[in-house]
């Protein structure tokens, strides 16, 4: 499980014109099964993302498709974690 904090590091009116783009892109790893939650953070400095990717290697060419990293919208810290407790809606995070 990964945590992917991204932050943006140019205008947000740059970020506007990618914005649909990156949408699409959140769906495609949704549909996929790689992602399992994602959100903008409050302020709105960039946003985070819940990965289920089988590995780290993985998840970065993941991440590599992201419109805001092909354009150089956004620097990203990925934080891998254990899951080892959770309310049983979530048991399926369990490893």
């Amino acid at each position: 499980m990964f945590i992917v904090s991204l932050t943006y590091i140019c205008a947000f009116e740059e970020i506007e014109k990618h914005l649909a783009n990156h949408m699409n892109y959140l769906d495609r790893q949704y549909t996929a099964g790689k992602f399992l939650a994602s959100g903008r953070k409050n302020p709105r400095t960039g946003g985070v993302i819940l990965a289920a990717a089988d590995s780290r290697k993985e998840l970065d060419i993941i991440l590599s498709e992201d419109p805001f990293n092909v354009h150089n919208l956004a620097n990203y810290e990925v934080t891998e974690f254990i899951v080892s407790k959770a309310k049983p809606e979530l048991h399926f995070l369990l490893e």
